[in-house]
């Protein structure tokens, strides 16, 4: 597999959480009779933070998969932030879907999420110079 091809394939995996994840806005808000904001509805509400959040994170560590992919990046690198980003983001997601409050799932998938970012910048600067 090549570099490009790890990219795609968390690209892929990342956006069927998006996918799902808007499924469970839509199924919530149908249930709900709610079109728009979230009514008071704490679930709702979770769901609606939860797709958001993903759909605010993913795309800056996506595009640093594919960059560091374009870089010529080690394909084990490509594979080991992919791996830890889909991890990161399905534990954020379900710690807040679990409860409004700190969850371990959420601080660790935030945490998770923000080292990826910073292993990527480091990265895509190194290679960008190299």
């Amino acid at each position: 597999m090549t570099a490009l091809q790890a990219a795609a394939l968390y690209t892929a995996l990342n956006l069927f959480l998006l996918v799902f994840l808007a499924y469970r806005v839509a199924s919530r808000r149908q249930a709900s009779k709610i079109g728009l904001g979230h009514g008071d509805n704490e679930e709702l509400h979770r769901a609606v933070r939860v797709h958001g959040n993903a759909a605010e994170w993913l795309p800056g560590a996506l595009l640093g998969l594919l960059l560091l992919a374009l870089l010529d990046a080690p394909v084990l690198l490509i594979h080991a932030l992919g791996v830890f980003l889909i991890l990161g983001r399905g534990l954020h997601a379900y710690g807040l879907s679990a409860s409004p409050g700190t969850t371990r799932g959420r601080v660790a998938g935030a945490a998770i999420t923000l080292l990826i970012y910073v292993i990527e910048g480091a990265a895509l600067f190194w290679f960008a110079l190299r």
